[in-house]
């Protein structure tokens, strides 16, 4: 008998995150862009941006934070997982999307700080991984049958 996939146990793997890390990056990434969009005469733009970048990180904190209290219980489940994933995703994109209306169309910049966050927040925490998996020659399963053939 199986366990159909929503009633499924949640198991979730504990992933390089450095929230100060990304915080400082988020803050010299807002910086240069307000800078940059100040010297091009839409400052708001560049404060629009950085908005995207903390509402980014924002939502990093709250997926960390669910994720510690949905697996502390007994039996954590793959729904309740989705159902706060769906929930924090559509009331930070509805904000995003608010702001960027009501402020277009330098509030269009946090849309880009969003999806440019999404970018470090992969980059800073599977690099790690990455390294770390290089250096200790681990393999994927399938890489190490084709350079074993015969163990079979």
């Amino acid at each position: 008998m199986t366990t159909p996939a929503q009633d499924a146990p949640l198991v979730f793997p504990s992933v390089a995150f450095r929230p100060v890390r990304l915080l400082v990056t988020c803050l010299v990434i807002t910086a240069a862009a307000v800078l940059a969009a100040g010297l091009s005469g839409h400052l708001l733009a560049g404060v629009f941006f950085g908005i995207g970048l903390l509402l980014g990180l924002l939502n990093a904190l709250l997926v960390r934070r669910s994720v510690a209290a949905i697996t502390a219980q007994d039996h954590p489940l793959k729904r309740s997982m989705a159902v706060n994933s769906a929930t924090r995703l559509a009331v930070i994109t509805v904000l995003a999307l608010i702001i960027a209306f009501v402020f277009r169309p330098a509030g269009l910049g946090v849309m880009f700080g969003l999806a440019l966050f999404q970018v470090l927040l992969v980059a800073t925490t599977a690099l790690p991984v990455w390294k770390k998996i290089r250096a200790t020659g681990v393999a994927a399963p399938e890489v190490a049958e084709e350079r074993n053939p015969g163990n079979e």
